[in-house]
């Protein structure tokens, strides 16, 4: 729900996903031509590559960028999990699992993983500038809060692209365990639902007195001193 992959409305729910799944499967038939080949099983592998095949189908602008791959691993986890008690995802043999269960698996990781690159294709089209505006926007906050070491990776001729490339490109998923970044990405959504729905339903005058305040006081120090901008 959180990908915007199933409706608020719990309702809806099993009738949409299981016409979402169907739809995958669709592509699968369409597009993927090896799918009957003889020697087929379902490996991680297999299943990686048919998701990531049908993704690039779909989203000629970009087509399949290394390390897009990498962004299918926390979902896949999440969904394998639901159906075993291994606590080493890595020692599940997927082929021994019921045909059914990896279908939804499959499926259902490739719309959350869809969902998810709907919101930062520019990282992976032509130039990628997505991930050029974002090392920009890390330079520019570290120069800010940070001058030291900002001055520091200057003098040393260290270029921010060379090493947070990978950070936006990957969206961490190199740089922690793959327990952490799952936890980071249930954290960031979670934190984001929260916003949407501030606990301010009881909330009196005084309450809003004091955000008044802080906000003048933030507005002067920021909005009314351009010079707090500069370096």
């Amino acid at each position: 729900m959180f990908e915007g992959y199933l409706p608020a409305n719990v309702d809806r729910r099993p009738a949409t996903l299981q016409r979402k799944q169907e739809e995958y499967f669709a592509f699968i038939e369409h597009y993927y031509h090896s799918r009957n080949d003889e020697a087929h099983q379902d490996t991680y592998r297999q299943i990686f590559e048919r998701i990531l095949f049908i993704w690039a189908i779909r989203h000629p602008a970009s087509g399949y960028v290394q390390g897009i791959n990498d962004l299918v691993t926390p979902f896949f986890v999440v969904f394998l999990c639901e159906h075993t008690e291994e606590e080493d995802v890595a020692a599940v043999d997927v082929s021994t699992m019921p045909a059914e269960v990896l279908r939804d698996i499959e499926a259902d990781t490739y719309w959350c993983m869809s969902k998810l690159l709907d919101g930062i294709q520019d990282n992976y089209t032509f130039a990628q500038p997505g991930i050029q505006m974002k090392v920009r926007m890390l330079e520019e906050l570290v120069s800010r809060i940070d001058e030291q070491v900002h001055r520091h990776l200057d003098q040393h001729e260290v270029r921010y692209l060379q090493f947070a490339f990978r950070w936006m490109n990957n969206l961490l998923m190199r740089e922690v365990p793959l327990h952490c970044t799952i936890r980071l990405w249930d954290t960031y959504q979670e934190l984001l639902l929260f916003l949407q729905n501030l606990p301010t339903a009881l909330w009196g005058d005084q309450d809003i007195g004091l955000l008044l305040a802080e906000a003048y006081r933030l507005k002067f120090a920021f909005a009314d001193a351009p010079s707090h901008y500069k370096k």
